[in-house]
C-alpha cells in the first residue's frame, strides 16, 4: 500500500516558531513541544484538533497456545471480548475515562459471539493454525485479515486511532516477527507474557526456537507475519496501513500493537512518521523493538496488560500537546517580555 511521505519543511519551520514563540522558555515544556510538533505535522496544521478518537481492539486465538506459551486457557480470548463490551476491563474504563469510542474486533476468536453494539465481527477462521505444525496463515488469510483491518479503519470516524489487541498467545507471534525482522536471538524477545514463571519462560522459548527452524524460509514481512500469526495482529496492520493513508495520528500501544506496526513499516516505512508511540512495556523485547523503529515512548510505566490500556492512558498527552499549540498565548499577545 502507498504511504506517502508527509514531509513539510515549511509547516514545521511554523509550528516549531509558533512553539518557541510561547510564553515559556525556549524548549521548557519538552516532549510535549516535539509531540505538539509530530501531531501538527500528521494533521497538517499548525492548529491541530483531535477529533473522535477510536480505539480499536483486535482479538484472535492462536493455536500455538496449545502448546503451553500462556499462563492462561484460550477461553481468556473470548471471555474478555465479552468483558471489553460489557465496559469492565481496563481498557474500557479507560477508554470511557477519556471520550475514547471502543470498537472490539473479532479477527478470529474460537467462540461464536451474538451481535452487539460495539462488536465488529471478521472473523477469518476460529484461530490461526499452530505455527509449530505449519504456517499459522496461509496468505490468502493474512492478505484478508489486513484487508479487514483497512476496512474496519475507513468505517471508523475522526482523525486518530489507538491500538489494541486480545489474544492468548499472542506474546509469542509478536516474539517470533520480532526476532525474525529484527534479526534478534528470540531469547532475547521472549518474556512472561500473561505471567508465566521462569520454568514457564524457558518452555516457551523451547518451543518458539522451534517454531522459528520450522519457518527458516520465511523472510519477507508477509511471509514472517503469515507464518507465525496471528489474525488480529494481521488485522492491526491493515489498520496501521490504512490510517496512515488517511493521516490519522495512530497511537501505538505496547509489544503486540508494536510487532504490528514492525510489520506495517517493513511494507511502508512511512508509516512510522504518523505513530505516536504510548509507553515501554515491562515485556521483555519491546524496548528492543522500539530501538529498532527509532521510537521514544511517552510513558514508562510498566504495563503488560495490551488490550490498548498504555494508549488510553497516554491520549491526555496528545490532548494537552495540541490545547497548548492552539490556546497558548505568544510573548507578542499576552505583552510579556521575552529573554533580553
Amino acid at each position: 500500500m502507498n504511504v506517502p511521505d508527509i514531509t513539510d519543511t515549511a509547516l514545521a519551520q511554523r509550528l516549531q516558531h509558533k512553539l518557541d514563540s510561547k510564553t515559556k522558555p525556549l524548549g521548557s515544556l519538552g516532549r510535549l513541544e516535539t509531540l505538539a510538533l509530530q501531531v501538527g505535522l500528521i494533521l497538517g496544521t499548525d492548529a491541530p484538533v483531535l477529533e473522535q478518537p477510536q480505539m480499536v481492539v483486535c482479538a484472535g486465538d492462536h493455536g500455538l497456545a496449545a502448546r503451553g506459551v500462556s499462563a492462561y486457557p484460550s477461553d481468556v480470548t473470548w471471555q474478555m471480548v465479552h468483558n471489553f463490551l460489557a465496559g469492565g476491563a481496563a481498557v474500557s474504563v479507560l477508554a470511557r475515562q477519556h471520550g475514547i469510542a471502543l470498537t472490539v474486533v473479532d479477527c478470529g476468536v474460537r467462540h461464536d459471539f451474538t451481535p452487539q453494539p460495539g462488536l465488529l465481527v471478521r472473523k477469518i477462521a476460529p484461530g490461526t493454525a499452530d505455527s509449530l505444525a505449519g504456517p499459522a496463515m496461509t496468505r490468502a488469510q493474512c492478505e484478508q485479515a489486513m484487508a479487514n483491518g483497512h476496512e474496519v479503519l475507513r468505517s471508523l470516524p475522526g482523525n486518530a486511532v489507538l491500538l489494541g489487541e486480545m489474544g492468548i498467545g499472542n506474546t509469542s507471534a509478536a516474539s517470533l516477527i520480532q526476532a525474525r525482522l529484527c534479526g534478534l536471538d528470540i531469547a532475547l524477545c521472549t518474556g512472561a507474557g500473561t505471567g508465566l514463571d521462569g520454568a514457564g519462560v524457558a518452555r516457551k522459548l523451547a518451543v518458539l526456537r522451534e517454531v522459528l527452524a520450522v519457518h527458516a524460509a520465511a523472510k519477507e514481512p508477509l511471509d514472517v507475519l503469515a507464518a507465525f500469526g496471528g489474525f488480529e495482529v494481521a488485522t492491526l496492520v491493515g489498520v496501521v496501513l490504512q490510517a496512515a493513508r488517511e493521516r490519522r495520528v495512530i497511537v501505538v500501544d505496547g509489544f503486540i500493537a508494536t510487532a504490528a506496526v514492525l510489520v506495517a513499516q517493513a511494507l511502508a516505512p512511512h508509516v512510522l512518521q504518523r505513530c505516536v508511540f504510548a509507553h515501554a512495556s515491562g515485556e521483555r523485547g519491546h524496548a528492543a523493538m522500539l530501538v529498532h523503529l527509532g521510537a521514544q515512548p511517552l510513558l514508562s510505566l510498566g504495563l503488560r496488560l495490551g488490550e490498548g490500556s498504555g494508549a488510553a492512558l497516554a491520549w491526555p498527552l496528545l490532548q494537552s500537546a495540541c490545547a497548548v499549540l492552539r490556546e497558548m498565548a505568544s510573548f507578542d499577545s499576552a505583552g510579556v517580555s521575552q529573554k533580553a
